[in-house]
């Protein structure tokens, strides 16, 4: 295996990269030296950068097996949208963080995405600030060119966010900004990209802080996210791209009034990316096959999302259709994983191959014994395999006269599965009688017919269905 074309790995990077691997968790650097295989699903998203650049808008759903590797090529896509000029924010969905929601969920949603807005210059989140001083600037170069005053030619820019729901005010936080600018009053500045942020919980608070009567609450979520991306074209950007993961928590809530109000954003989502009128804004969920696929709990579960969302029928039989909404993460073939492992010990070596730990006969040797202990689920959902190859080295580092051949028996692996999915245990309500109620066939009655008796209630607000018959 000859590795001439990898480059030498610094040591921050190798550092953020082998403990966010050994963690189980995507780095934050240096995912391109350890980026292989699906070129295929990259290119297809290049496709929606570049129309989310040229002011269209897009919404992908990446489906993909618990430990896959979806996290990890969102993170790819997010650094391919920073070369290509667009914002970007992203988020994980939690029980505190959803997309529709009245107790501030919403709200608290779009305050991460906020937090965690990044752009070329500032990759790591934080840019907020960074994108309205571009909007300002812009407006002072046009002022110094044309001799118009600042303030009139950020109104005029602004006139078009005014057509939007909501826009009035935003515009209005953004003039307060140049005024806290102009006149060097740094807590209006702060005030001003705090309510952009979100992070104003009153209406009484943004009143007195910016004189403006309105605040980003769970009402107007996404709306404010249309109007983020009006701006940020203003501001010289291409758009903004939107990574959403972790969509499987949407499936797992319990009530189906809270779930479908949350498809039903999506849908409205859906429904604006693929009529245009969203401009320059993408959007990409990520999520498993049941969040998909469930008919009872997950996206298919809504007929209109599910009439939107079903895969090409003709795309059978090894036939592939990368343009449709839903983007099937593709498995990593032996090849890609075997190519994989030797960027994984380039790194743990700093990218100098006088320093491997181990040859390439031994990562053919580690791939075999992943193959007897947890089948191809080893090239499937590699995240545990990655984790056990790198405890490995780390082993073979600290311990230089221990050699990989004795080590290797001794590496245990499981099979990745997603424990938030795991079947709820049956509450213990008088041992033994409950385990012999559960297993009993169903009670007979005087007449012998056979009773079903109702699931008692959820005090969640589960949308189980109670069945009783006779």
């Amino acid at each position: 295996m000859t590795t001439s074309s990898l480059a030498t790995i610094r040591p921050r990077e190798r550092d953020s990269l082998l403990q966010s691997l050994r963690a189980g968790v995507v780095p934050r650097l240096g995912q391109q030296h350890v980026q292989v295989g699906r070129a295929n699903e990259v290119q297809a998203l290049l496709s929606d950068i570049s129309r989310i650049n040229d002011g269209g808008s897009g919404s992908r759903f990446i489906i993909g097996d618990y430990g896959s590797g979806k996290t990890f090529f969102l993170h790819v896509v997010r650094s391919i949208a920073l070369q290509q000029k667009l914002v970007t924010v992203h988020a994980d969905l939690s029980p505190d963080r959803r997309l529709h929601a009245t107790g501030g969920q919403a709200r608290s949603l779009y305050s991460e995405l906020m937090r965690n807005m990044s752009t070329r210059a500032k990759p790591d989140g934080g840019a907020m600030s960074s994108v309205v001083e571009r909007f300002v600037t812009h407006a002072l170069t046009e002022s110094r060119t044309s001799g118009e005053a600042v303030e009139d030619i950020l109104r005029r820019n602004l006139d078009e966010l005014s057509e939007l729901t909501g826009g009035y005010d935003f515009a209005e936080v953004v003039a307060k900004y140049w005024q806290g600018h102009d006149s060097g009053n740094e807590q209006l500045k702060s005030d001003a990209v705090r309510w952009l942020r979100g992070e104003f919980t009153t209406r009484t608070d943004a009143r007195i802080a910016l004189g403006v009567r309105t605040i980003v609450d769970d009402a107007n979520f996404y709306d404010q996210l249309k109007l983020l991306a009006r701006f940020v074209r203003l501001a010289g950007f291409g758009g903004i791209l939107i990574c959403l993961d972790e969509m499987v928590n949407l499936y797992k809530l319990a009530n189906s009034q809270a779930r479908n109000s949350n498809y039903e954003q999506i849908l409205r989502i859906l429904n604006d990316s693929t009529q245009g009128s969203a401009s320059g804004l993408g959007f990409i969920f990520g999520g498993t096959p049941d969040f998909l696929l469930d008919p009872r709990r997950g996206l298919y579960s809504y007929a209109a999302l599910q009439s939107r969302l079903e895969e090409n029928s003709y795309a059978v039989d090894g036939l592939v259709d990368y343009s449709g909404p839903v983007l099937r993460l593709a498995s990593l073939t032996p090849e890609d994983f075997y190519v994989l492992l030797t960027k994984l010990r380039h790194v743990q070596a700093a990218g100098d191959e006088s320093a491997y730990l181990i040859s390439d006969e031994g990562i053919a040797e580690y791939m075999n014994h992943c193959a007897e202990r947890i089948g191809d689920a080893y090239f499937r959902t590699p995240r545990n395999t990655i984790k056990g190859f790198l405890d490995l080295l780390a082993v073979l580092e600290q311990n230089p006269e221990q050699r990989w051949q004795d080590l290797l028996s001794g590496v245990t692996l499981e099979r990745e599965s997603n424990p938030d999915l795991a079947p709820l245990k049956l509450p213990d309500h008088g041992g033994e009688s409950a385990a012999r109620n559960v297993a009993e066939p169903p009670a007979t009655g005087s007449a012998g017919v056979q009773t079903q008796i109702p699931n008692p209630p959820n005090d969640a607000g589960d949308d189980d269905l109670s069945v009783f018959k006779l």
